[in-house]
């Protein structure tokens, strides 16, 4: 038996709905970072209509976790040990609280078939969705489920949309290989080339399919009704209640091109930045701890910027956009 920290939250928790006809299985998550709640709030809501009958599920199985990181969840930050949504798999010999979530998490993922992620973020911006890869039959992330992953994205009742989560990623691990920064135990996890596999990713690699859906900034109190309006309209269109399929709705997309990490803890921005805020050639993002500055290389988006990042970590993502959504409505 794998030794525990006695001081950690000691047992996990889910909540299953079982309808009496067939249908989709459906995974919900919350708090897979601890200081992102929109997620768990908004699903206790919807399991209180379950149980008092003000929700009904009509088909399917439908499992809501609405906190998938007791420990991180606890403490009010990102992570308890580490970052759960990176490097997400089983393992034999778990050496963090994080790794004995993944023991738990992972087969509870792999039981079902589709999964909606619920978070949010820290700077200012507003709610998307995370799109998987395109159909494909690559090394990286092969796929055949897009088509389900973009329908429901323009459902979930949010405008913007982002892919190339992955491949970007997975550019910024073969960086920090060759230029280890930061922490030494975070250095050898970025250095792994599973790093980038979060929730989405490993449902995908399980052959399901999968949405995160970044609600907004942690403290939006309009955060947890995207969440929760998210919630209605994925099992609406999955047909797992009595309500109408929500009408598919226009979408923009981003295409993640770029990763930039902080090098030291003293890197800054030159402004507070927020997701998708535009950015010209050759313009000043920021400056490096020696004063030296950082340039946007092309015209682009900022995405996801982290002035808390630590060394080593993305401090932002620059993204294009993409045509990938504009051949008619799914």
């Amino acid at each position: 038996m794998a030794q525990v920290n006695p001081g950690w939250p000691q047992a996990f928790a889910c909540h299953r709905y079982q309808a009496l006809p067939d249908g989709p299985s459906l995974i919900i998550t919350g708090a897979v970072h601890g200081n992102e709640v929109c997620g768990a709030i908004a699903i206790r809501r919807a399991m209180a209509e379950l149980e008092r009958g003000a929700l009904a599920l009509r088909a399917g199985q439908l499992t809501l976790v609405p906190v998938a990181n007791p420990l991180a969840y606890r403490l009010g930050q990102r992570g308890g040990d580490r970052n759960l949504n990176r490097n997400l798999a089983p393992c034999d010999h778990p050496r963090d609280y994080e790794d004995h979530v993944a023991n738990w998490l992972c087969p509870l993922l792999a039981e079902h078939q589709v999964l909606l992620d619920l978070h949010s973020f820290q700077s200012p911006g507003q709610p998307f969705v995370f799109l998987g890869p395109a159909d494909n039959d690559g090394e990286l992330e092969p796929f055949v489920h897009a088509a389900r992953e973009e329908a429901l994205a323009r459902r979930l009742g949010v405008a913007d949309a982002v892919d190339g989560w992955l491949s970007t990623y997975a550019l910024g691990v073969e960086r920090r290989r060759q230029s280890p920064a930061g922490d030494a135990a975070l250095a050898e996890l970025n250095a792994d080339p599973r790093y980038g596999v979060g929730t989405t990713e490993y449902m995908r690699s399980q052959g399901g399919w999968a949405l995160t859906l970044e609600c907004g900034r942690h403290d939006d109190p309009a955060a947890p009704e995207i969440a929760y309006r998210a919630i209605l309209n994925t099992l609406a269109h999955l047909g797992m209640v009595d309500a109408p399929d929500p009408a598919p709705q226009p979408m923009a997309l981003l295409r993640l091109y770029e990763v930039v990490d902080k090098r030291d803890d003293a890197d800054s921005f030159a402004r507070a930045w927020s997701s998708f805020d535009s950015v010209s050639q050759g313009e000043l993002i920021g400056r490096r701890a020696d004063g030296s500055p950082v340039t946007a290389p092309d015209d682009a988006r900022i995405v996801f910027p982290n002035p808390r990042a630590q060394a080593g970590q993305e401090w932002f993502y620059l993204a294009k956009p993409s045509a990938r959504l504009e051949n008619g409505q799914s």
